[in-house]
């Protein structure tokens, strides 16, 4: 195989997950292998990552419906392979390419899409997500398809771009399944936390009307991202905006609470869905989805428009970055307790040395 290189080392240093359970699994190593591109793949030196639900979810195996066994427990429904390098967001440079990748992409600043639909020079059906399926970025270095690594011009820096991918994408998909037009309202639930406040961003730039469902000291917050308007989340959504008065609903939460999100949208309306923190079984009367013409949309795999868009709007500041912390990648178990305090709005972030 010929592959354009630029002196990789041969090893790297990174944070491996090496079984499911607590924040013990999570270990630093200085002896990885640096990943070497297949056909149309690139080699990405990271500069910058960031904590997601996701990555405690799968350390959890929340995501698995099995009895005891983890048999399900990554997004695509197949067992995790330990050691896993996690992490689904990734800014950096590339620094290596595969067979049928111009080599004038070496040095290219990029973000890598979280959604991978190639590896390896070969199509994934269904796709593979970063860092859950396949080896992510808590790591030096990243091999991902070319297609995924999109060139990003920004005077942010990589801390900053780092908070977009899968926060973002994930808002921009529900917007995007969900249809949402200039003029909508469009509540959030869970707005204060990444995909949250990307959404309310996001629901503003399509001259949407984003209203924020949050705890009130982080109501000031969000009305300055451009939330119209902010409701507890103790509230009864239905008695603070009536009955029937929202056109979308994005929800992140789930919860106890999730029959009054239906009741507050119009008949006609979308329910939108990519997160349950607050509970993942909740209770349906059908006749609420049927007698309104409810649509309803779960949201994982990124629509192909999403992310050439998102970088689109990055590029012309119609959004910006929301960081709460930084930490450098050694400190990873700091940084997820810190994302679990949920003292922070927007994302933290992950930086990594150059070696």
């Amino acid at each position: 195989m010929s592959v354009a290189v630029r002196a990789l080392p041969d090893m790297m240093s990174g944070v491996v997950l090496t079984g499911h359970g607590g924040p013990d699994c999570l270990e630093w190593r200085d002896d990885l292998p640096v990943p070497k591109p297949g056909p149309r793949d690139v080699i990405v030196r990271v500069g910058a990552t960031a904590v997601n639900n996701t990555d405690i979810n799968t350390r959890l195996a929340w995501y698995s419906k099995s009895d005891g066994e983890a048999a399900d427990a990554s997004w695509s429904g197949a067992p995790i392979k330990f050691p896993l390098i996690q992490g689904i967001d990734g800014c950096g440079r590339i620094a290596a390419v595969g067979d049928g990748v111009d080599p004038g992409r070496i040095g290219e600043r990029v973000l890598i899409e979280p959604c991978l639909r190639e590896a390896g020079g070969a199509v994934l059906d269904p796709p593979w997500y970063l860092g859950s399926d396949c080896d992510g970025s808590f790591a030096d270095y990243v091999c991902v398809a070319a297609r995924h690594a999109f060139v990003v011009s920004s005077p942010l820096i990589d801390a900053e771009l780092a908070s977009f991918p899968c926060s973002y994408s994930t808002a921009e998909n529900m917007l995007t399944r969900a249809g949402v037009a200039g003029g909508e309202r469009v509540l959030v639930t869970g707005a204060s936390g990444g995909v949250g406040s990307a959404a309310i961003q996001l629901i503003a730039a399509r001259g949407g009307v984003p209203l924020a469902v949050t705890r009130s000291d982080k109501a000031d917050d969000l009305r300055a991202l451009g939330a119209a308007e902010t409701l507890d989340r103790e509230e009864d959504p239905v008695q603070r905006l009536g009955a029937e008065s929202v056109d979308v609903v994005i929800d992140l939460v789930g919860g106890p609470a999730w029959p009054r999100l239906l009741d507050v949208l119009k008949r006609g309306g979308r329910y939108a869905v990519a997160g349950a923190v607050g509970g993942a079984e909740v209770s349906l009367d059908l006749r609420t989805l049927y007698l309104k013409d409810l649509s309803f949309f779960g949201c994982t795999a990124l629509e192909p428009e999403v992310f050439p868009n998102l970088v689109k709007l990055i590029e012309r500041g119609a959004i910006r970055p929301l960081l709460g912390h930084i930490f450098p990648l050694r400190e990873l178990q700091e940084a997820q307790a810190a994302f679990l305090a949920k003292q922070h709005i927007g994302k933290i972030a992950l930086t990594v040395e150059e070696t």
